[in-house]
């Protein structure tokens, strides 16, 4: 029965050239199926795949005992010997199989968070640390140092995209999701500040003037800010209208029936 061991590397010629190291078989000679070309993952940073190769090894040829009447000590032992390369493979070919078993285990989703946020954030910004906080559901990162600015970009979209690849990396795979939450230099709290006060000036001006009024060009997270801002406000309503990632947000102005009135 032959045997088989499995390889991996960047790519699949690396991984045919570690084989032919390890195994000391000529190129030309090497049986080899791939199993997986790998991937690049997300800008070929994070979410990688190494590639793998199954090796099937050739078996040894049959040992045909001769009764050769001065066999001695020296003959046994070289015969032995020319068995310990395929125990030696055998061996190899257990250890390649427990390897295979850990990749599917689950890594800690806080580990992979981290890692992920870091290589993303490296590539923008130099001198950038993340601390995180773990919660039942939930991962907290929050970033320091480096430039802030063009981390969270105009609007926090570059922040919101960097949450959003973040969340997918850690999730991938996992049965019970897990919350990521990621801020920078405290931008979110501040933000979640101003845009409840201007929440609240604005439904004041609709209630005033009794026409609805606009916040222009909002994404997901800032508009939901603002519906729970005034959700419990039974003077006005809000709505977002628009298409694509940035939407504006409307309140409008709650008819009073006259029932109410009275």
């Amino acid at each position: 029965m032959s045997h088989r061991v499995e390889f991996e590397e960047k790519n699949v010629e690396m991984a045919v050239k570690k084989a032919c190291e390890e195994l000391n078989i000529p190129r030309e000679k090497l049986k080899h199926d791939v199993v997986s070309y790998g991937s690049t993952g997300i800008f070929g940073l994070v979410g990688t795949k190494k590639a793998r190769i199954r090796v099937t090894l050739p078996e040894p040829s049959p040992r045909v005992d001769f009764e050769t009447p001065n066999k001695g000590p020296e003959k046994a032992e070289n015969e032995n010997s020319f068995e310990q390369p395929a125990e030696s493979v055998a061996s190899q070919v257990e250890i390649s199989d427990d390897e295979g078993e850990d990749h599917g285990r689950a890594d800690d989703p806080g580990d992979i968070g981290r890692e992920a946020l870091q290589k993303m954030i490296d590539l923008i910004t130099a001198g950038a640390t993340i601390s995180m906080e773990k919660h039942s559901n939930k991962i907290i990162f929050n970033v320091t140092g480096g430039n802030s600015a063009v981390l969270i970009g105009k609007r926090g979209q570059t922040l919101e995209a960097i949450q959003y690849l973040v969340e997918k990396i850690v999730n991938k795979n996992r049965k019970g999701r897990v919350g990521i939450h990621i801020d920078v230099e405290g931008y979110l709290e501040k933000r979640r500040t101003s845009l409840q006060g201007l929440a609240l000036r604005m439904a004041e001006k609709v209630k005033n003037t009794g026409k609805p009024a606009a916040i222009g060009q909002m994404n997901a997270h800032d508009r939901r800010i603002v519906h729970i801002a005034l959700q419990d406000d039974n003077r006005v309503r809000t709505q977002s209208k628009g298409e694509g990632f940035l939407k504006k947000l409307v309140i409008f102005p709650k008819k009073i029936s006259s029932r109410k009135q009275k």
